[in-house]
């Protein structure tokens, strides 16, 4: 979910489920906690948590099951199950097919494996970040500049802290000691504008969004100087992925309460399952066969039928491409003009 003009003096319409801005503001309470583990993994249990909890890209695995992929499946399934919106985007949806398509084939002819490392990361930071910010500014009336700026200082911090993270292993010394320098410089500058602009926020409720928002890069940069990586990670993208199940939830419920207008929710109901429950199950289920058992099974088919085995075709590949589609689409699909946007109230 990616929100850039979000208000909370949304009319509530007639829907029975509206976004709370209040539930939204208790998701970042995942920031002080850990930073409480963090402090008593450190002075209680000896980094017991630490040197526990998964600390090395390679097994982020799990992390993906969890977070990441499941919210990425659920904004498709969301996109292609209802064929209003997928008449809607569908010029859209072609385009950026291609552009993928072309991206992928020309950037590995053409672009070392690192480059296109950095603008994914860049590109998955940036969407993490923007949607934060787009509902804070939201909240917070923010002019665009102050918006913009903040956005800018928070993705230059963010990409060199995911970049420090899971390039670290194969990163030089000097590398990683620009790179923490380069997130350092832009957390002091980010704390620095913040200041600067507060003055734009006039509601104390407004600024409780603000400063979590910086709080969120902050607090992710230093579990990551602490060394608890696995967390470092976690608070950014909680915060993120259950604030886009927030809003697909609602919307699904709102859309489809009285009259389901796809297979997927006449199929639920008859099954008699919650429609609050729905996506979230479909999407998370989804997540772990496709992880775990995706690449085994497109194997054994193109082994079948071609004679040989792709690279990760599916964790890669399939999952790449739906990440990068769901990147650009969100962009289009949570505008104020947007027909998600009928099903869509907000409350305080």
């Amino acid at each position: 979910m990616s929100a850039s003009s979000v208000s909370i003096h949304d009319s509530l319409c007639d829907q029975k489920q509206a976004v709370s801005f209040r539930l939204l503001l208790g998701l970042y309470g995942i920031i002080p906690v850990c930073l409480i583990l963090q402090c008593l993994d450190h002075w209680l249990w000896q980094d017991y948590l630490r040197n526990n909890l998964p600390s090395s890209p390679y097994h982020f695995v799990l992390f993906q099951i969890l977070f990441g992929t499941p919210h990425i499946i659920a904004s498709n399934i969301l996109l292609v199950s209802n064929k209003d919106y997928l008449v809607h985007y569908r010029k859209h949806i072609a385009l950026m097919t291609v552009a993928i398509v072309i991206g992928y084939v020309l950037g590995n002819m053409l672009l070392p494996y690192r480059l296109l490392y950095v603008f994914v990361a860049a590109w998955t930071v940036y969407h993490v970040l923007k949607q934060q910010y787009g509902i804070a500014r939201g909240v917070c009336q923010l002019p665009e500049s102050a918006f913009k700026l903040l956005l800018a200082l928070s993705v230059a911090a963010g990409v060199a802290i995911y970049l420090s993270i899971f390039l670290r292993s194969s990163l030089t010394a000097e590398q990683v000691y620009w790179i923490k320098h380069i997130a350092a410089l832009g957390c002091l500058l980010l704390v620095s504008a913040a200041f600067v602009c507060q003055h734009f926020v006039v509601t104390s409720f407004g600024l409780w969004f603000y400063w979590s928002n910086v709080f969120l890069v902050l607090a992710s940069f230093y579990l990551f100087l602490q060394q608890h990586y696995f967390m470092a990670i976690l608070v950014p993208r909680f915060v993120h992925d259950a604030t886009a199940y927030v809003f697909y939830v609602t919307h699904d419920y709102n859309k489809h309460q009285h009259n389901p207008q796809n297979i997927i929710y006449r199929y639920a109901g008859r099954c008699g399952i919650h429609l609050f429950l729905v996506l979230p199950c479909l999407s998370f289920s989804l997540a772990f066969l496709l992880q775990a058992y995706g690449d085994y099974l497109a194997n054994l088919i193109t082994q079948y039928l071609l004679g040989t085995e792709f690279y990760k075709v599916v964790t890669l590949g399939f999952l790449g491409y739906l990440a990068l589609m769901h990147y650009y689409m969100e962009g289009l699909t949570w505008q104020k003009d947007s027909p998600y946007r009928k099903f869509i109230a907000f409350s305080k």
